[in-house]
């Protein structure tokens, strides 16, 4: 069998009915559309609408704010890490970067990509040199006592102290 010898079984595809092509077709004159009416007209777009009713979208009250300039994360997991490494995806002796991690299919860059963070789920065995945006608390600990060390480029602000 070639891939130009493959076809449907038949029966599979139904052949899509013509509209508009006469009164003994079945669907001819109004083509299936009733009579007159907004609905039997072209470029009708009534998504929303409720008959003239205060559609649900207005009626629901609006709460929150959403920041349009936040960041996001790409989270990575000490486990994560460990197998990439395990796997020969990543070399533990060289120096690990955001740029590693990407090309590695460790982590994905959304639209809204700020950078990478570490986060202390699972167990690092190794002694790692990485490069991230952020890391946890928890994370940094792990890797320090595998032997390893975080570069964080983004450390968090310190809070003012209270006087």
């Amino acid at each position: 069998m070639k891939l130009n010898e493959i076809r449907d079984n038949p029966g599979a595809r139904y052949k899509s009915k013509r509209l508009g092509r006469g009164i003994g077709s079945g669907k001819g004159k109004t083509s299936g559309k009733g009579v007159k009416g907004q609905k039997a007209r072209e470029g009708v777009a009534l998504n929303g609408f409720e008959g003239g009713q205060l559609p649900i979208y207005r009626r629901f009250p609006k709460r929150g704010f959403v920041n349009p300039f936040r960041k996001e994360y790409a989270p990575l997991n000490l486990g994560a890490l460990d197998k990439a490494i395990a796997e020969g995806r990543l070399a533990a002796d060289q120096p690990i970067d955001e740029a590693a991690l990407k090309a590695a299919g460790i982590v994905r860059a959304g639209a809204k990509f700020a950078g990478v963070r570490l986060l202390g789920h699972g167990a690092i065995t190794r002694a790692v040199t990485i490069t991230v945006s952020g890391a946890s608390a928890t994370a940094l600990a792990a890797v320090q006592a595998a032997g390893g060390t975080v570069t964080v480029l983004n450390p968090p602000a310190e809070a003012p102290a209270e006087a």
